[in-house]
């Protein structure tokens, strides 16, 4: 894959945290997650504790918290459905400026809300700082079923003739005379979305064939998964983080 297919989310920086390898940063981030997830919802000071985690991670790999909090927007229908929960929860019910809430409603509420913006936001900073060919050489190493990389991979490096494709084709429209904008001419764009199904079944029925004809096995090669994986030491210094989270949860299991 060429190098230019980086997807939207990467920000280009040099950083400690740009230059470890993807496996250690995918595994640190699924680590991370999990003792989020194992947390007691009851446990506040814990959450503090990972928010502060994020923000030194996103420090030292220089990614803004702000480019952070604007691409988290992504979460805000589960943060539209946390808030609806006190209200909409049973149970023992407490008021609060006039206000008839659920305990279970507002627990149940702050759960999804903190553990669902600190997923949003490590997966952001791991997209942020990984390419998304790293992502998938990273998957590779860590093992993730071979269709499932490939799949992606393919996905990834033809994404940009798909869309060129597409372009072309709705050109072709509005210069016969084809406006998208109306409802009756939506017959036109359906066709036209076959069109581009059958065309990129095509191409990926040539792809293949030429794979074939080229000694393709059913497997990436050797050298493309092999070269640069991460060392004991990266490992090591990319556990700091999912170890202290683990710590964390840990002591607020704990404490109770």
């Amino acid at each position: 894959m060429g190098a230019g297919h980086a997807h939207v989310l990467y920000r280009d920086r040099t950083s400690p945290v740009h230059r470890l390898p993807p496996e250690v940063k995918i595994a640190a981030m699924v680590a991370f997650t999990i003792a989020v997830v194992a947390t007691p919802r009851e446990a506040f000071w814990a959450f503090g504790g990972y928010a502060v985690l994020v923000v030194l991670v996103a420090a030292l790999a220089r990614v803004g918290l702000r480019w952070l909090a604007t691409r988290s927007l992504i979460e805000l229908p589960f943060v539209l459905f946390a808030f609806a929960l006190p209200f909409l929860g049973s149970g023992e019910r407490i008021t609060w400026l006039g206000l008839e809430l659920s305990m279970d409603g507002l627990y149940g509420g702050w759960n999804i809300l903190a553990k669902g913006t600190l997923g949003v936001l490590a997966s952001l900073l791991l997209a942020g700082t990984t390419t998304m060919r790293d992502l998938i050489v990273g998957l590779d190493r860590l093992h993730c079923p071979q269709i499932l990389t490939q799949i992606a991979t393919f996905m990834l490096r033809y994404l940009d003739v798909l869309i060129g494709e597409a372009r072309r084709m709705r050109v072709a429209r509005i210069s016969r005379g084809d406006d998208p904008r109306f409802l009756w001419q939506l017959r036109g764009f359906a066709a036209g979305v076959g069109a581009l199904f059958l065309r990129a079944f095509e191409r990926g029925e040539r792809v293949y064939l030429a794979m074939v004809s080229r000694g393709y096995q059913g497997r990436m090669p050797g050298a493309w998964r092999s070269a640069g994986a991460a060392t004991a030491r990266q490992w090591l210094v990319a556990a700091t983080v999912p170890l202290a989270a683990t710590g964390i949860a840990a002591a607020a299991l704990v404490l109770g």
